[in-house]
């Protein structure tokens, strides 16, 4: 029960201070699993997106912007339009339609892959005596449903979809980015934007929707050439590895040595994306990276990591880290009939691909999760989310004590002052305890009041969000202080 409370205590926080909330929620006939971003939630997406950019850019890599709707030919080639499924289950009476999967697993609190045949499903509901949850009837047998959504283009209707990942835009513009950006093997090549996925049965707020932001990054290779010279900067780095259901702190160069890892390349990059999530200020207990089994494996897939996060409703997946192999280059080539190899200093290569696919949204539903706390104050619930500072939609906020006496004038200049070098917010609704409040739910981590005292000696009160400590600084030291 507190693990759902919680849930419901974030998504209730988010909608409330303007974080994302339902889309289109003001008409009775809004469909589920969309979700519009108020100005926080932007702010705090903005920075998730600015911190992975830093460290793409770190590593040369380039980034493009697809369009979000493509051609049938180029999920023919994919694989989508056979494979892109999830299982699907009718209720015999009252005709309810479930996930197959995540119905077991609510009714047997056990993971059930996502990629097993129907006929295993079925088993394990006959196993488990499972009925449909509202009739209490019969379940059917287990089908698959295509999650892609089909668009016409023109008077004509030309079948055409909106991308379920970001990805395929990489793929089939790698020949002109070839040509164009001097790239030699291994190259990063990133995208962010939003991919559609009509899910049978969105759930839990950001975890499962039907429209999202991705960041998909695939880096090219040369297969034999996994041994990469930047290994040098990750070697030492520990890795949380999930290793025959324990998780074990293991560094980067063991992990390769000892073959956990199947070369350099992708120890680097799995290196990179664990790092990015620590930078995001999540503790590194809270992360893991887990190998898949077989059956968990996307189709396109030759190995397979997830990173996950423990959070209030368990491990979460943010990035699926996946070697792709050549099935993406191959499977083009051979529907647009061109050729897609490259040389690679004398030699020729059709390159292989390593994909690290991370979800924007799920990440900044973890974010406010894990930073998510209450405390008592004075008797009262204090709610507070204990985001890390650079991160915070603003790092300060000002406000004049009470709107009279030049207080709000000097507020505004000090506001003005502030926003030249950090997210400043400016706040004068209310008494001083209710803006405390409002900001400590946003993650704000300090907060500057203009009071009478400053009018006597030019100095003003921060109060720091996650203490609730005060101390008082001369105006014309407060940047200084604030940039400690």
């Amino acid at each position: 029960m507190a693990e759902k409370s919680k849930l419901d205590d974030v998504m209730n926080l988010a909608m409330k201070r303007g974080f994302f909330f339902p889309s289109s929620e003001i008409y009775a006939d809004a469909p589920s699993g969309f979700f519009d971003y108020g100005p926080n939630g932007v702010a705090l997406k903005n920075k998730i997106i600015a911190k992975w950019r830093e460290i793409l850019k770190a590593d040369n890599a380039l980034e493009i912007d697809g369009s979000q709707i493509m051609p049938k030919s180029v999920f023919v080639a994919s694989g989508h339009l056979v494979s892109f499924t999830d299982p699907l289950i009718k209720c015999e009476k009252c005709k309810s339609i479930y996930r197959a999967d995540k119905l077991i697993e609510e009714k047997t609190d056990k993971a059930i892959p996502e990629k097993l045949a129907n006929e295993k499903y079925d088993e394990m509901i006959e196993k488990n005596k499972l009925i449909c949850p509202k009739c209490k009837n019969r379940l059917g047998k287990t089908g698959r449903w295509n999650m892609m959504f089909r668009v016409g283009i023109g008077p004509e209707e030309k079948e055409a979809y909106l991308r379920p990942e970001t990805c395929q835009s990489i793929f089939v513009d790698f020949p002109r980015l070839w040509q164009t950006m001097r790239m030699k093997l291994p190259q990063a090549i990133a995208q962010f934007g939003r991919s559609f996925r009509n899910e049978i049965s969105p759930r839990q707020g950001l975890l499962r929707v039907r429209e999202f932001t991705q960041s998909e990054t695939e880096v090219f290779f040369n297969p034999k050439k996994t041994e990469i010279e930047k290994f040098f900067r990750v070697k030492k780095n520990k890795l949380r590895l999930m290793i025959d259901n324990k998780i074990q702190e293991v560094t980067a160069e063991e992990a390769v040595k000892r073959k956990i890892i199947s070369s350099q390349l992708i120890a680097y990059y799995l290196s990179l994306v664990q790092g990015f999530y620590e930078s995001l200020g999540i503790a590194k207990d809270k992360i893991r990276l887990r190998k898949l089994t077989d059956d968990e494996n996307a189709f396109y897939a030759k190995e397979a990591w997830d990173l996950e996060i423990q959070t209030s409703v368990g491990w979460i997946e943010m990035v699926a880290c996946n070697n792709r192999g050549d099935y993406d280059l191959k499977g083009h080539a051979k529907q647009s009939t061109k050729n897609l190899e490259i040389m690679d200093n004398d030699e020729k290569v059709l390159p292989h691909v390593f994909e690290l696919s991370m979800g924007i949204d799920r990440t900044l539903y973890v974010l406010l999760d894990l930073a998510y706390e209450t405390e008592k104050v004075s008797g009262e619930d204090r709610v507070v989310l204990k985001l890390k500072p650079e991160i915070a939609p603003f790092y300060v906020a000002v406000f004049p004590l009470v709107n009279k006496e030049s207080m709000p004038e000097i507020a505004e200049k000090v506001y003005k002052m502030l926003s030249e070098k950090f997210d400043a917010s400016y706040d004068s609704s209310g008494s001083i305890g209710k803006m405390y409040r409002r900001h400590d739910e946003i993650g704000t981590p300090y907060c500057i009041t203009i009071d009478g005292q400053t009018l006597k000696d030019k100095t003003v009160t921060i109060r720091a969000r996650d203490s609730m400590k005060q101390k008082r600084v001369k105006i014309d030291k407060l940047m200084e202080e604030l940039k400690k």
